[in-house]
């Protein structure tokens, strides 16, 4: 995401000038670990639309779309932001 968003600024626009700010946004939110489910979300909807509108590629942004899903559901790891700023979420599963 942040690469393809940074490529919108050197001339490669698939997605209008307003989406490179979008899609640097995400990339380095997701790169930080900063707000990573919003940031997981919004990597699905990008991806799903450009699956969507650039016809015969959507075998490269379907699985980019699966993995915010991904991280949606996986939350922050223990290095990132949102792990420092609000505390790392461990679910232990207890045998019978």
């Amino acid at each position: 995401m942040l690469v393809g968003g940074c490529s919108e600024f050197l001339g490669r626009h698939h997605g209008g000038l307003y989406m490179g700010f979008v899609t640097t946004a995400v990339g380095a939110s997701l790169l930080a670990g900063l707000w990573t489910p919003i940031a997981g979300t919004l990597l699905a909807i990008i991806e799903v639309w450009f699956a969507v509108t650039q016809a015969g590629r959507a075998e490269m942004y379907l699985p980019l779309a699966a993995l915010g899903v991904g991280l949606v559901m996986l939350g922050p790891g223990a290095w990132s932001v949102d792990a420092r700023l609000f505390g790392r979420k461990r679910i232990d599963v207890h045998g019978r």
